[in-house]
């Protein structure tokens, strides 16, 4: 039989809200609204008004991105996309084979990435203060600033836009309204305690924003907060959004840098835990640094480390 008129009585099988459906999956990866169901239009139409969507043309995106990640460095994305496009494959770049990997935040995360941390990683845990069931991921019901591991557990972390929402409202994730001003520092402290190698952060920067259900800093603000909570920033990249697309942006200037409908710049990182010596020693330089003090000028003592693992 010609491999096309199979074609044609295979899906001649299928009733139209099934068809309906495979082609949502298909192309959109979800299931249709009900409205979608009831519409009565020619199969052909319906897949054509699917790949033209936005929403379509979005996962595409996306997918290219991941696909051409490399070694997640110097990316490039299109203009009108947002930060996931730089975050992801970034993030993903980074996962090593045989890691033992916590995300956190995966509950929420972007199906795609999820999807293709299953196909890099062995072993994962997802943490999140909502729950998930998702084949191939062990998830626990978390929060960030008390997670129920053990000291070094895991060789890599990845924090992929959620560092910026600890402490905030989370109503919107499905967990709860807060203000915590000392969210970032003790996620970042308890993230310290349970990564036994590299810990990788995306967040937005800019000028400084308090949007309630989030915070936007500027990239030395950022940068303070690893310090003080006892890391070395191993690499780092900043990415800005411009007439373009996304690129990267060495000489980036945080001043004018606003959130919008989505981050202007985002700023990825590789951490790693420093000593318990060499900690003492970078934070009494940093608050100098921050004083702007220089010479001889003595240290102001650091403030209390909390829960140590060296």
């Amino acid at each position: 039989m010609d491999d096309r008129l199979q074609a044609h009585l295979e899906l001649a099988a299928l009733s139209d809200e099934e068809f309906v459906r495979r082609s949502y999956r298909l192309v959109l990866r979800r299931d249709p609204e009900p409205e979608a169901l009831a519409r009565a239009i020619p199969r052909a139409t319906l897949l054509r008004e699917l790949v033209a969507s936005e929403e379509f043309a979005r996962l595409a995106a996306v997918d290219e991105a991941i696909a051409g990640a490399g070694e997640g460095r110097f990316l490039e994305a299109p203009p009108g996309t947002d930060e996931r496009l730089i975050e992801i494959p970034w993030a993903l770049a980074r996962v090593r084979p045989g890691d033992r990997v916590l995300d956190v935040g995966t509950a929420n995360a972007e199906p795609a990435y999820v999807a293709a941390l299953i196909g890099r990683a062995s072993e994962i845990t997802g943490a999140d203060l909502a729950e998930a069931d998702i084949p191939g991921i062990r998830t626990v019901v978390a929060d960030v600033r008390d997670l129920p591991f053990e000291d070094g557990s895991f060789d890599l972390v990845l924090c992929v836009s959620t560092l910026e929402h600890v402490g905030r409202d989370n109503r919107v994730y499905g967990a709860a309204n807060e203000v915590d001003p000392d969210g970032i520092a003790d996620a970042l402290e308890e993230l310290r305690r349970v990564v036994g190698g590299r810990l990788v952060i995306t967040v937005p920067c800019g000028e400084p924003e308090d949007h309630g259900w989030f915070v936007q800093l500027e990239p030395d603000g950022w940068n303070d907060a690893f310090l003080d909570a006892g890391f070395s920033v191993v690499e780092e990249e900043i990415y800005a959004l411009g007439p373009d697309g996304w690129r990267a942006a060495p000489d980036f200037e945080p001043a004018g840098v606003r959130y919008a409908d989505s981050a202007s710049a985002v700023l990825c990182a590789t951490l790693a835990p420093v000593s318990g010596a060499r900690r003492l020693a970078r934070r009494a330089r940093g608050a100098v640094a921050r004083r702007g003090g220089g010479g001889t000028a003595p240290p102001t003592a650091p403030p209390p480390l909390g829960r140590e693992t060296d």
